[in-house]
């Protein structure tokens, strides 16, 4: 029997979702959680790889068993056994072919900077207080519609088959001292989301123009774009799937 989880997470003490040798990861966190509670070796699938740092107000990882449970009282159980930067939110049954990652039809990340010093936001927004340009960041922000290949924006040497995605939203809102940028695609690279942010910070900063971000996107080199920024102000938000279950709700 398939299960998904839905759960949520704060990355700063981890090394990413994905289990690596010799380092700290989320994954390896809940797959243990769970092998505890239902006393048997579980494999946990997550939904991407988020990197260091980065945090996840919304995610979703599945896993099979054959043993007997009552999905809210392991979900208790994993919210008392686990540290205090993880909560489950749910663990409900699906249909065979549901896969946490390869189902997903989009994804949704903010990425938020903060134009003070808060201290309450040190771990999960980037204190940048030089002068922007945002309606430029967002004229530039546009231009991911009309375009598909990101190789720009990926992480070098990475074993993806394909460096094409669809970028359903893109924009920067400012609300008093914070600028977040939402982004939704259908799929992301590795690294895409930091390195956007911080090729449109340049264009806010005035040091490339909107039309330059365009021909950094066409010319599908990394070393055209912009470093990437800081992990821990991004943040997935939002998963959607097929067969009528949104992760929004």
């Amino acid at each position: 029997m398939r299960y998904f989880i839905h759960l949520a997470y704060k990355g700063t003490a981890y090394h990413g979702w994905q289990i690596q040798p010799n380092a700290h990861s989320l994954q390896a966190c809940v797959q243990a959680a769970l092998s505890k509670i239902l006393s048997t070796q579980i494999s946990v699938v997550g939904a991407g790889r988020t990197d260091a740092g980065v945090h996840a107000a919304c995610f979703y990882a599945h896993f099979e068993t054959e043993v007997p449970f009552v999905c809210c009282d392991v979900c208790y159980a994993l919210n008392r056994i686990t540290p205090k930067d993880i909560a489950f939110f749910s663990i409900f049954p699906v249909q065979g072919d549901m896969h946490a990652r390869f189902s997903a039809l989009s994804r949704t990340y903010t990425y938020t900077i903060t134009r003070i010093k808060n201290p309450f936001l040190s771990d999960t927004a980037l204190l940048y207080k030089q002068s922007l340009d945002i309606d430029a960041m967002n004229r530039a922000a546009a231009c991911l519609y009309t375009h598909t290949d990101f190789t720009s924006f990926s992480k070098l040497h990475t074993d993806t088959k394909t460096n094409n995605c669809t970028i359903q939203h893109a924009a920067w809102v400012e609300s008093d001292s914070l600028l977040v940028f939402t982004i939704q695609a259908n799929r992301f690279l590795r690294n895409m989301v930091r390195a956007i942010v911080g090729t449109l910070l340049e264009v806010g900063k005035g040091n490339i123009s909107v039309d330059d971000f365009s021909t950094i996107i066409e010319n599908k080199s990394r070393c055209d774009a912009g470093a990437s920024i800081a992990a821990h102000g991004l943040s997935l938000v939002a998963i959607t799937y097929p067969y009528g279950f949104d992760s929004q709700k």
